[in-house]
């Protein structure tokens, strides 16, 4: 899978990106990770993305030319499925990672300041969010979705079998876990998860796995 992700800040995006399950699938050559800058196509020496809104406003808005220079500049007659973070696009969710699957070419834009001129929006396939709130920067929001992503592909966990009961997988929330020391502060592990009957730990941990949000 190959991910590009066009930004203001490329330099903090890749930093984040290169530690962990991401950094290994990387370098294995699951996925093919880059960010870029969108300053580069601006066309005015400043590197100007922005500008006020049309009809008055606070704010600035970032430009639709600069935008659609970055985005065939990275992806040329439109190949990748191409996706604009912002607030008021499909809430990004488990299944939504998985059908991102599906895609071998993902395209992440993210926005800044007061958000993007509206013909933006035709320059795109859809238009993904974290929830009901507002971040300063789509990168903040790029990061969880391409991580989320990455632990899926087939190869990129060391134990793939973790993903069958993980949070959000089916719905159910992961069952609680404990490790050593057996006994601490006062409390105990529980003796089910001490007796070696897989069976019964088994049965113990479907109980208290519950509907999230619950």
């Amino acid at each position: 899978m190959k991910i590009d992700i066009l930004t203001l800040f490329p330099d903090s995006v890749e930093q984040a990106l290169n530690f962990s399950i991401p950094a290994r699938a990387q370098k294995v050559g699951l996925v093919k990770i880059n960010a870029h800058q969108i300053r580069k196509y601006a066309s005015d020496k400043h590197g100007t993305v922005d500008d006020t809104p049309y009809g008055g406003g606070p704010g600035m808005i970032m430009r639709v030319d600069v935008v659609y220079a970055a985005l065939e500049g990275v992806d040329p007659g439109h190949k990748a499925w191409r996706i604009m973070l912002s607030p008021d696009g499909e809430t990004f969710s488990q299944v939504k990672a998985k059908s991102l699957l599906e895609k071998q070419h993902l395209l992440l834009l993210c926005g800044r300041y007061e958000g993007f001129d509206a013909r933006i929006e035709e320059l795109v396939d859809e238009k993904v969010s974290l929830g009901n709130f507002v971040l300063s920067g789509g990168e903040l929001a790029a990061l969880p979705i391409v991580d989320t992503i990455i632990r899926l592909l087939p190869g990129a966990l060391g134990n793939q079998e973790s993903l069958a009961s993980e949070t959000h997988n089916d719905g159910l929330s992961d069952f609680p876990q404990y490790t050593r020391p057996e006994v601490y502060l006062g409390k105990k592990v529980p003796e089910v998860l001490l007796s070696g009957d897989h069976a019964k730990i088994s049965t113990w941990r479907q109980q208290r796995r519950h509907k999230i949000g619950k």
